[in-house]
């Protein structure tokens, strides 16, 4: 079944990007005029994990499989077949694999042949065969049947073709002293072409004679390219480069003559996930030099790359995805890469998160806020609202009116029907952080910048680091997956950030001590022992439940002049992560117990008894009005939790009531009782100087 991908009409649409570039209708399959003529762009979809790229290219090819030459190849998974030669590499895999999905008929068409292609992956493939080993080539020799079966269907996928070439190979042993890669595969390409191809295809072999050294000769270009096969390096890829070639050609050949009696309609099309890697660039770059060089295809390329500023597209044009809905101008510059369109994808808006939840969860029992506080947790990223808004829709009907963002972590999700439901976090982070060892990243996400995660690598993480510093180890492959990169946090996407902590707290089943989450914190807290970085150690405290002396602390610098950077101390400070227990927030677990102290509801029991010694009537007013407020920015602002209407108008309060206090910074904290609430109602973080769009540092 389809799945809806919210905010990607632009792709989709019926004279969207997809349509213009293949030229069908996706939905009635009707034709549509090419946008670029002879000369389309590859495409290629950048985005970090989970905005969505595979699901885009899988949903490409369920739009037009059928209707055109399609195939769907992932570059980062090309397995290779059990006990294979020399001759096979991925990207002859690849090649395989993409001629195989692309040759059945379509609609009105018949079924492409490969004869090529077929010819220069049979030619390789012998590269490495020897006399006493007949049970490689046989093996080597039958992997290639689903390939040559795309030129005679009854031939290749019979075996006696196979027991011939062996036989041949057989003479040719005998008649030379060593197993020479060129006669070998001039040998096994004689007999495949007499046994398997046709007399129109055997014409096919005359491609080869543009190779180098080939003199015109097919047989000669074909022993060549053999020849700079088993050579390896640049030569190698030179021979990769040609099979490459090789594919975009019979695919050309296709649409010859055939195009001229209107039997095929849109361009075939290639869709290749994961296309950053080395494999994607020897797919791709060879297409990019031909059409640089005047050679004019009829292949649509989709590719997709996790690295947004990739070298590969140095001199790519650049455009985000709303802006392809209508045209996608892609100007051809002297460079190669300027044939790639590269297409960043968008998050989700708010509007189209709350469609996907409406659609996931129909019932509306869920809190009106929860599909917005999902969108300022995730960023929009579409993974991650899709699974949220999936284990709101899987949760218990009796618990969906208390659901908030931090309890959705807490739940679990069907991500097979053939399987038993998962846990939301492990199921996410295996998506977005598909790592062997998650401890590293666990701990280091507790840290705010290089240095503090270097101390919690020596002193957390000595076991891991014994092949150098495994803070900057983790920078590295946080930045070679493109994850965003910030001033406040070592891992600063708020999701990842929040899944590693949610994981740090839980994972190790340690209720209620919760040890690892402590000792992380305790580290740290250690570490901000100087005036300078007070905050930094009061935000630590948060973490592990310890609220006084923040307040204290809050509450002696009150008076001091400088109001804003107290402000941004309070904000700071307040951004901790809650030490929250499992469902123990929202209905029907109970509020969330900061509500209760920021309303100055908790009973005498709960109110603490440790109010500082020496203060008088006004100083006690104070602190306790500092506690209220703390706890209101500290609910309020968290990722976790969700708005609550009560809480932001007491917030309000206290900031006035605080303003009236101060001798000399009244206007400040009477703008942030004006505008925080706005900032809260408008789901972006509380800014500073209140009302401006501006980051301050603390």
């Amino acid at each position: 079944m389809d799945r809806v991908l919210y905010g990607r009409e632009a792709v989709f649409h019926r004279t969207g990007l997809a349509a213009r570039l293949v030229g069908l209708d996706g939905e009635r399959l009707g034709a549509v005029r090419y946008e670029h003529g002879d000369d389309p762009p590859v495409v290629v979809f950048t985005g970090g994990r989970g905005m969505g790229k595979t699901a885009l290219l899988k949903q490409l090819r369920n739009t037009y499989k059928g209707a055109t030459p399609l195939a769907f190849v992932d570059c980062a998974h090309i397995e290779p077949p059990a006990d294979h030669g020399p001759g096979w590499t991925e990207l002859t895999g690849a090649l395989a694999e993409l001629a195989v999905q692309l040759s059945p008929k379509v609609t009105g068409a018949r079924p492409v042949k490969f004869p090529r292609l077929s010819l220069g992956l049979v030619a390789v493939a012998s590269i490495s065969w020897t006399r006493e080993d007949e049970e490689r080539a046989q093996g080597d020799l039958q992997r290639l049947g689903p390939v040559l079966s795309t030129v005679d269907a009854t031939k290749g996928a019979a075996t006696n073709w196979v027991t011939k070439v062996l036989t041949k190979l057989a003479a040719t042993f005998a008649e030379t002293a060593a197993p020479l890669a060129g006669l070998l595969a001039e040998a096994t390409v004689e007999t495949v072409l007499e046994e398997v191809f046709g007399r129109v295809q055997q014409k096919s072999e005359g491609w080869y004679g543009t190779y180098r050294n080939a003199g015109g000769r097919g047989k000669a270009g074909l022993q060549q390219l053999a020849i700079d096969f088993a050579q390896g390096g640049r030569r190698r890829q030179e021979a990769e480069d040609f099979l490459v070639g090789a594919l975009i050609e019979d695919l050309g050949q296709a649409y010859k003559g055939l195009a001229r009696a209107g039997t095929r309609r849109g361009r075939p099309v290639l869709l290749l996930d994961n296309a950053h890697g080395e494999l994607g660039r020897r797919l791709v770059e060879p297409v990019l030099r031909a059409r640089h060089e005047g050679r004019r295809d009829k292949v649509v390329v989709f590719a997709t790359s996790r690295v947004h500023d990739h070298e590969g597209m140095r001199h790519a044009h650049r455009t985000r995805l709303p802006e392809t809905t209508h045209r996608a101008p892609a100007p051809r510059g002297g460079d190669i890469t300027s044939g790639i369109l590269a297409v960043a994808l968008t998050p989700l808006s708010p509007a189209q998160t709350q469609a996907a939840f409406d659609r996931l969860d129909p019932s509306g029992r869920t809190p009106a806020d929860l599909a917005r506080g999902v969108h300022r947790l995730t960023g929009g990223r579409p993974l991650g609202v899709t699974l949220l808004g999936q284990a709101t829709a899987e949760a218990p009907r009796a618990e969906r009116p208390g659901l908030t963002p931090g309890a959705l972590l807490d739940l679990t999700v069907e991500l097979r029907e053939d399987a038993r439901p998962v846990p939301v976090v492990p199921a996410l982070l295996q998506a977005l952080l598909p790592q062997p060892r998650l401890e590293p990243f666990t701990v280091l996400a507790a840290a705010h910048d290089e240095e503090s995660a270097r101390l919690l690598a020596r002193t957390r993480l000595h076991t891991e680091s014994r092949d150098g510093d495994m803070a900057l180890r983790v920078r590295d492959l946080l930045r070679a997956e493109d994850w965003a990169e910030g001033p406040e946090h070592f891992v600063a996407d708020p999701l990842l950030r929040a899944l590693l902590l949610h994981r740090l707290r839980f994972a190790d089943g340690d209720h209620p001590r919760h040890a690892a989450w402590r000792a992380v914190h305790e580290t740290l807290h250690r570490h901000y022992d100087q005036d300078a970085t007070r905050p930094y150690r009061l935000y630590h405290e948060l973490a592990l439940g310890r609220v006084e002396n923040a307040v204290t602390h809050l509450r002696t610098t009150f008076p001091e002049p400088d109001v804003l950077g107290w402000l941004g101390r309070l904000r700071f400070i307040a951004s901790a992560p809650y030490p929250r227990e499992p469902h123990a927030t929202g209905r029907p677990a109970g509020p969330d117990p900061r509500r209760a102290v920021a309303l100055g509801q908790e009973s005498r029991r709960q109110t603490p008894d440790a109010l500082p010694a020496g203060l008088n009537a006004d100083g006690k007013a104070l602190h306790l009005s500092v506690r209220r407020l703390l706890h209101a920015v500290w609910l309020l602002t968290d990722p976790l939790a969700l708005p609550d209407g009560e809480v932001t108008e007491k917030l309000a309060h206290e900031l006035r009531q605080l303003s009236v206090r101060h001798l000399t910074g009244n206007s400040p904290l009477w703008d942030a009782a004006t505008h925080w609430p706005k900032d809260i109602h408008a789901w972006r973080r509380l800014t500073l100087p209140p009302g401006r769009d501006r980051e301050d540092g603390v």
